[in-house]
């Protein structure tokens, strides 16, 4: 049995990096390593951050997991206090998220005091350089990559990424596993139902975080070709991080009110089921991506799921056979798209789900996380 700390967000702190920490520290708990997660006090200053809030308001904290909120992106003080409280708890390794290198000047200070201790420094690095850059983005990924003895990736284009800062033998590619925590899946109708959305349409689902990259513009040209079939709808579920302004002027440039339901907010955990199970196929129109965590959830609640090829989003979604993956333009989304419902896909496509969706279970990842931790000397 070892002892864990994994660094990065969970509780209150919401959204999906916060969901994978504590699915991940429960699933080494799970093969009876002592784990918990340090978090942080402060992970952006608002002016940084785009949504509404940066808290999960539900009161819903995970249970039997031991956060301890300590980290403040920005006080180097809390940075040592950090560093102090791991050492005196003598853990075996430690497992960083980084996720954009704003947080690498804490997360790389932290990881130098730490090694000095003789503490293996391990690090998934979801991303290494982010789809919307900004100055000091290379010198704070450095600083950081250099703190660290070994890296997991969970996506290609991420390794090579990784592999401009650093040539460690020390690295694996890792699938990104199941979020599991969203409970099980309803009835269409059910869901529906709960969400006010028709039963006799078929829907498509964007899902998650709305930004520039995430190309939901080019989604909403996509529909502009399918105005032909008006029984496909497009359900927009999620936050927008930036001006929404814009696609509302798509929607009305297109006259496309008939078939877009906008539920412009964050989807809290409860609620993601209701979404999923009420969705018949999901769509990530991505301009640029490393891999996204949208993907796992639809193999969870088993919906088949388009995709752009950019970035690894085609390595998890198979072609044709739990899903699309098109170029990223309007006319091949709505290619899919129409190809999916005329064709009647969905059930060989949600079989396809079901069998790639074994590759994904949480102890293959923490197995292999630990592996790579014995093999550093």
């Amino acid at each position: 049995m070892a002892k864990i700390f994994i660094i990065g967000p969970a509780y209150p702190l919401r959204g999906g990096l916060a969901t994978f920490d504590e699915l991940f520290c429960q699933a080494f708990m799970q093969q009876g390593h002592d784990c918990e997660i340090i978090s942080y006090s402060l992970q952006y200053p608002n002016f940084l951050f785009p949504g509404s809030t940066q808290f999960d308001t539900s009161g819903n904290a995970p249970q039997k997991i031991k956060i301890h909120t300590l980290i403040n992106s920005v006080n180097p003080f809390s940075w040592i206090k950090t560093a102090r409280f791991i050492k005196r708890q003598k853990p075996d390794f430690i497992i960083f998220r980084f996720w954009i290198p704003f947080m690498g000047p804490a997360l790389g200070s932290i990881a130098r005091l730490i090694r000095k201790s003789g503490v293996k420094v391990l690090a998934i690095t979801d991303n290494v350089i982010p789809h919307e850059t900004r100055p000091g983005d290379v010198a704070f990924a450095k600083y950081f990559i250099n703190a660290c003895d070994g890296f997991v990736t969970m996506s290609k284009a991420v390794m090579g990424d990784l592999e401009k800062f650093t040539n460690t033998i020390h690295k694996k590619y890792l699938l990104h596993p199941l979020y599991t925590s969203f409970g099980e899946k309803l009835s269409k109708h059910d869901a529906r139902i709960t969400l006010g959305l028709p039963e006799d349409k078929q829907i498509v689902l964007f899902f998650g975080l709305i930004r520039k990259y995430k190309g939901l513009d080019m989604l909403l040209d996509a529909f502009n070709e399918l105005k032909a079939n008006p029984s496909i709808i497009l359900v927009i579920a999620g936050e927008f991080y930036e001006d929404k302004q814009p696609y509302l002027d798509l929607i009305e440039k297109y006259q496309i009110h008939k078939q877009v339901v906008l539920h412009a907010k964050f989807i809290a955990n409860e609620d993601v089921k209701l979404y999923f199970s009420a969705a018949d196929l999901v769509a990530l129109p991505y301009r640029s991506a490393t891999q996204s965590g949208v993907t796992q959830v639809s193999f969870h609640f088993e919906v088949p799921t388009l995709v752009t090829n950019v970035g690894g989003l085609g390595e998890i979604i198979p072609d044709k056979i739990a899903g699309y993956v098109v170029a990223p333009n309007g006319k091949e989304i709505a290619e899919g798209i129409k190809d999916y419902f005329d064709n009647n896909r969905m059930p060989s496509y949600t079989e396809g789900m079901k069998k790639e969706k074994q590759k994904y279970d949480w102890k293959i990842f923490v197995d292999e996380v630990f592996d790579l931790f014995k093999n550093i000397k």
